[in-house]
């Protein structure tokens, strides 16, 4: 499983959790909440029934009293109120009277008048003159049947004559309370839907970055040369720099070791001879004819060696720079033609011609000086494996978002085991001519000036000879 499944998987589970311990709070709060407000309205209209019913106190709450009248019309209503969604058609409220004893006076079911409630809560509170209120259940086994009770004194000229008392039913609420758990329920789903798709985003970004990273580590384990990723990420990028650090280090260390031994090893030979040259020279019987062979072998593998180490230093400065300095808009066609014409007299004496094909108005961004080396270098190349008397094409094609640059030259194709090795610093191979081996730097060089421009170089055989393209992407 992937760091950001199980980053994603964790923000889920803390998300629902916390959401579930929370809504579970709220729901089980709701019902208590409900039941506070709905008393409060109940000691309202307790002690403004109370005020109304002590002027019929006197002459008691019979069929003829104004109180009892009263109730009797409220009762008959058609309420048709339409609370939050819920009709409610008929009153609900349970009202009865107790004189200071808790004997029943009054009472909306008329079965009830003479009965005791001293023992109750709502009435024994008040009359001590304590708030008084209660909630019943008149089915055990039922918890939708309890009422909720508030009772008030009773007062006629100020003077405590009773307790009138106003009961609910507690089932009037679980409609609103299931309506308000629908709701919470409902937007509890809406959390937790968007906790997941935050959490899917901040795993993926996470992730990202994350899989950024290890590409990074995996081509530097393969040993490319790629741009250090910026990550947003401190710690992330972070790392990333302090792995490019030791990837530096490391290649540090095993490019000096490679270097100092292919060196040492391309310079034994020009030193060679010009030792032998020299040895030779310094014997007296030398005649005029040889002292003159042995001084173009100094001269020769003086430049060979001139040539050596000034390929080895461009080579070692672009290696050496992480990015491109100087960036133009140059102009393909211009670049090619001017290095076509500089190489005009070596492809003569091979009795070799050029033609270039293609888009004449592409343009490439990078570092002109560096891209004059590597179509120098490429040309140099074709030249050195083209057949005698042959053409050597250039094809220019340029796409919306790439341009492809394709160099022909017909001649003997490149065997299979050196495919591998072509850009191998110091690897060459004989020229057809019998010239000998080039430094084989060249297409090194050529390597590390298309990387530098997010670019690549391949080499493939073709039927009657050899391409070089190089392939570059906007």
């Amino acid at each position: 499983m992937g760091l950001g499944v199980r980053v994603f998987l964790v923000c889920f589970l803390l998300v629902g959790l916390g959401t579930s311990l929370f809504l579970n709070g709220v729901i089980e709060q709701l019902p208590s909440t409900v039941r506070q407000s709905s008393e409060e309205a109940l000691v309202d209209t307790s002690h403004l029934l109370a005020e109304l019913a002590a002027k019929d106190f006197d002459h008691g709450y019979g069929p003829d009293s104004e109180f009892y009248q009263a109730l009797e019309r409220y009762r008959e209503r058609q309420l048709n109120a339409n609370i939050w969604s819920r009709f409610k058609k008929t009153p609900s409220f349970v009202v009865y009277i107790t004189d200071m004893q808790g004997v029943v006076v009054f009472h909306t079911d008329d079965s009830q008048v003479g009965q005791s409630y001293a023992n109750w809560r709502d009435v024994a509170l008040t009359i001590k003159g304590e708030y008084g209120a209660r909630t019943t259940r008149l089915n055990e086994q039922d918890p939708t049947s309890s009422l909720m009770y508030v009772a008030a004194p009773l007062k006629v000229d100020g003077v405590q004559m009773g307790v009138l008392s106003v009961g609910q039913p507690t089932a009037n609420f679980q409609p609103f309370l299931s309506l308000a758990k629908s709701h919470v329920w409902k937007r509890s789903a809406w959390v937790l839907l968007l906790s997941l798709v935050l959490g899917g985003l901040f795993s993926l970004w996470l992730s990202r970055s994350i899989g950024r990273l290890l590409d990074y580590v995996e081509s530097v384990r393969k040993g490319e040369r790629i741009a250090v990723p910026e990550l947003k990420e401190p710690e992330l990028n972070r790392l990333a720099k302090a792995t490019a650090a030791m990837q530096e280090e490391i290649d540090g260390k095993h490019y000096v070791e490679e270097y100092i031994h292919s060196m040492t090893h391309e310079m034994k030979s020009p030193l060679s001879g010009i030792q032998g040259a020299v040895e030779l020279l310094m014997e007296e019987d030398v005649d005029a004819q040889s002292k003159q062979r042995f001084l173009n072998n100094i001269h020769n593998e003086s430049h060979r060696l001139k040539r050596l180490v000034d390929q080895l230093l461009s080579l070692a400065s672009v290696e050496a720079q992480p990015s491109l300095s100087h960036i133009e808009n140059l102009p393909v066609y211009t670049l090619i033609s001017h290095e076509v014409e500089a190489k005009q007299w070596l492809a003569q004496k091979k009795s070799c011609r050029f033609t270039i094909d293609g888009d004449k108005s592409a343009h490439i961004k990078g570092e002109r000086f560096l891209l004059q080396q590597v179509f120098s270098n490429v040309l140099d190349n074709a030249i050195d494996f083209a057949d005698e008397d042959s053409a050597i094409h250039i094809d220019i094609e340029a796409g919306k978002n790439t341009l492809n640059i394709a160099v022909y030259n017909r001649g003997p194709h490149i065997p299979d085991y050196a495919k591998a090795r072509l850009f191998e610093r110091f690897y060459s191979l004989p020229r057809p001519s019998g010239v000998g081996k080039s430094s084989g730097l060249g297409l090194s060089f050529v390597a590390e000036v298309m990387r530098l421009h997010g670019a690549r170089v391949q080499i493939n055989n073709t039927e009657h000879g050899v391409v070089t393209e190089l392939l570059f992407t906007a």
